[in-house]
């Protein structure tokens, strides 16, 4: 309990389950869309989802726009010629199509056609959210991985110029105005693209959990949100046809984005500079530090780790926390195994000498201000290290 005050806040409107983009004509005639920009990357285009929108959005009598110039980590530029497209358009909204990068562009896209201001001045870092107004287009977020569940989020994440690292915009005027969460667009996703938006959902559930503050209502959602994806995640990974487990990936990365407007943790702060600096896969990353980062956390929050080692579904009942807690970080570094992802950062290039740069960046990123163990710059060096 605490003393102080507590302000919750729950998402938008979620569609849930296969089929559920068909309600996008729908969704978009009750907002007053009819000319949309619609906000992908080349993948997503090469693999037929987008023109399975556009077939959608065209049945419906919408006049949409296709903007595929978005990055697997996506930078200032992106936003800038999307907004630009945008304006060639005359788009009065916007749909964003795929995994964490498309729908975090399209909703900066979304804050620059009405705000003025140089993006970088809205950074979360420096109160920037303040300056956010409700006057953004409407936005319709349809995610084709498991992975981020920014289609439930109030924050964009891009690399700008000025900052040189990945820069989180946090505002609920953000948050899309409707989510069609449709797991039947995750069929057949490549199984390392399966593990690595996977592995990004259970560290957002798992962060979550463990971060500081008071949120009992995100708490629980993390537990299910791990539970789910520690029972779900292996099994999609090798049935990529599996529907069910497909299914159950898609809530537990809804799960995950409610659970962390809560905070995050030291996981995050190392996995943004290896995207910025390295161009790694966010989810892949998260997952090969989060075992690392629960070690450095044990001591903190055996407590918590015993609870997640419950929503594992790991015998530890009767177990001290000590013990249970080391069994919860056991579990993660066996699915990783599972899921066939390496777990050493030198397998996808990473090296001694980056580490310098990354710790400064990691410093800078305010995700481990929530870690329940105060980071120091030689703390995080040393998780770069144990981890390569």
């Amino acid at each position: 309990m605490t003393n102080s005050l507590s302000t919750f806040s729950f998402p938008t409107r979620i569609i849930f389950g296969a089929g559920a983009v068909r309600k996008l004509g729908d969704e978009a005639n009750r907002l007053g869309l009819r000319r949309p920009l619609l906000v992908t990357d080349r993948g997503v285009v090469e693999c037929g989802l987008a023109e399975r929108v556009l077939a959608e959005a065209r049945g419906a009598g919408l006049g949409t726009r296709l903007f595929d110039g978005v990055c697997p980590n996506p930078v200032e530029r992106n936003v800038l010629e999307g907004l630009e497209s945008y304006r060639q358009g005359n788009c009065d909204g916007l749909i964003g199509l795929g995994g964490g990068s498309p729908l975090d562009t399209a909703k900066a896209i979304r804050l620059a056609a009405t705000h003025a201001l140089p993006l970088d001045q809205y950074d979360d870092q420096v109160n920037g959210g303040e300056k956010i107004r409700a006057d953004v287009p409407p936005m319709i977020a349809i995610a084709t991985t498991a992975g981020t569940g920014s289609e439930v989020g109030r924050s964009t994440v891009i690399i700008f110029k000025s900052t040189d690292r990945k820069t989180v915009i946090f505002s609920p005027y953000l948050m899309p105005n409707v989510a069609l969460a449709d797991p039947g667009l995750t069929l057949g996703m490549p199984p390392k693209i399966t593990a690595g938006t996977g592995l990004d959902a259970l560290t957002h559930n798992v962060e979550a959990y463990l971060a500081l503050g008071y949120h009992p209502m995100c708490d629980a959602i993390a537990l299910q949100g791990t539970r789910l994806a520690v029972r779900n995640l292996a099994r999609a990974v090798r049935d990529g046809r599996d529907l069910e487990a497909r299914s159950n990936m898609m809530m537990a990365a809804i799960m995950g984005a409610v659970a962390f407007q809560k905070g995050l943790g030291a996981v995050h702060s190392l996995a943004h500079p290896l995207s910025s600096i390295a161009n790694l896969h966010h989810g892949t990353t998260n997952g090969i530090l989060l075992p690392h980062v629960l070690e450095f956390n044990r001591a903190s929050s055996e407590g918590r780790l015993r609870d997640l080692a419950l929503a594992m579904e790991l015998d530890v009942a009767h177990q001290p926390a000590g013990e249970a807690a080391g069994a919860a970080i056991a579990r993660v570094r066996v699915l990783l195994e599972e899921v066939g992802i390496p777990s050493h950062l030198a397998a996808f290039g990473v090296t001694r000498e980056m580490i310098p740069a990354l710790a400064k960046k990691a410093m800078e990123d305010a995700c481990h201000q929530s870690n329940p163990r105060p980071c120091r710059e030689a703390d995080m060096a040393a998780l770069y290290e144990q981890a390569l």
